[in-house]
């Protein structure tokens, strides 16, 4: 039994239920877009449902910044939280594993599993640290292209995903346009705008001015732990929207009313993102951190291709981008755009812009419209 015909441990109603992540292995030389090489890498990924007789029923899920490999179902059964997607992904789901093969993959230059800068140089039995390779979007895609040849898949059905995962989308529709038959990028750019860089940058800087980053050569479970910490509040804030913090949070205080006057944790948002950074040590290497941000500065359809429309000049499959109103890190806009240059190729393109008040992070929210929206589209 291969990869893709394997049965779940566990199903339950609605649930993907037990799932274990797999490792693919890519021995041949790989050669990235700056240049660079490795002698191979691996990839980790899950897969849920089962691929038909016909190998058209797969569906590729694109992970955002901050995600990975496990976007649905459980790995334990004390498991606290399901995978990142798990809301829409499962048996009667929008994206429905009784009727779809569904793969997700942590990105090249990851640290989930996925060969990265914290990864062992074979050659020096070292992380690779700052030797890695820069990575793109596009290098990301070409490996993942890897992963569903060894899947055995000739033709994917749909490829999905947010944020940087949006960005996966769209390039995978470009560099494979006959391999991929729906495109569905959500909260996403053609390229990101300076005041995204400008984030970027500062997360960067606090992660590489921290004394433990060593010019990225620290060991295992050290490293800057309080640059990165910083680094993924302030991005969290972009991920968020001023009506959904204020409806939160607003100007409670952990300790009622009263005031302490001091510079300790006071309000309930400073607790919320002191939580957020501190979980995100336990999951994230800085060095991947700061690889997956140059990548989305250096996402630019328009630069590479000419033009953005000239970028979807080749493009064959349906697309469908969605946008959410009160994103402010790829707002509404930026998503139209890219409708609007394949529509200028004739390309069958199709616009959606869902009004919610959870900033950038509204596709991770559960709602009712994406779900509606996503079940048509693969329908």
């Amino acid at each position: 039994m291969n990869d893709a015909e394997q049965e779940p441990l566990w199903e339950g109603p609605g649930e993907v239920g037990l799932v274990e992540p797999r490792d693919f292995v890519y021995g041949e030389p790989f050669t990235f877009e700056s240049g660079q090489t490795l002698p191979g890498f691996q990839i980790r990924y899950e897969t849920y449902g089962h691929l038909n007789e016909k190998g058209d029923n797969a569906i590729l899920i694109c992970h955002a910044l901050s995600g990975d490999h496990h976007c649905a179902g459980i790995h334990h059964l004390e498991d606290r939280k399901p995978g990142w997607w798990n809301n829409i992904i499962g048996p009667g789901k929008p994206i429905d594993t009784r009727r779809f093969f569904v793969v997700c993959s942590n990105c090249l230059g990851g640290c989930q599993g996925s060969t990265g800068p914290s990864s062992l140089n074979p050659e020096t039995g070292k992380p690779y640290g700052l030797s890695f390779p820069f990575v793109t979007i596009r290098d990301m895609v070409r490996a993942q292209r890897r992963l569903i040849d060894h899947l055995g898949i000739q033709q994917l059905f749909a490829v999905i995903g947010g944020s940087m995962g949006g960005m996966q989308v769209l390039q995978w529709g470009i560099e494979y346009p006959d391999r991929v038959r729906r495109l569905i990028p959500l909260a996403t750019t053609a390229r990101q705008n300076a005041q995204a860089i400008a984030f970027n940058q500062v997360g960067r800087q606090a992660i590489i001015t921290d004394e433990g980053w060593c010019g990225g050569e620290y060991e295992p479970e050290k490293g800057p732990r309080v640059g990165l910490r910083i680094a993924r509040m302030m991005a969290h804030i972009t991920y968020l929207s001023d009506k959904g913090m204020e409806r939160k949070f607003g100007r409670r205080r952990r300790q009622g009313e009263k005031v302490n006057y001091s510079f300790e944790t006071d309000f309930e948002v400073e607790s919320y993102l002191q939580y957020q950074g501190k979980s995100f040590l336990n999951r994230f290497d800085a060095r991947s951190y700061v690889y997956f941000t140059r990548a989305l500065d250096y996402f630019d359809l328009p630069t590479q291709y000419g033009s953005l429309e000239d970028a979807f000049a080749g493009l064959k499959a349906r697309c469908l981008v969605i946008g959410f109103t009160s994103d402010w890190l790829f707002p509404p806009e930026q998503n139209r755009k890219i409708v609007l240059a394949m529509l200028n190729r004739r390309k069958d393109a199709s616009y959606a812009e869902i009004p919610m008040d959870f900033g950038h992070d509204s596709f991770l929210i559960d709602a009712p419209e994406l779900y509606e929206l996503v079940r048509a589209f693969l329908e």
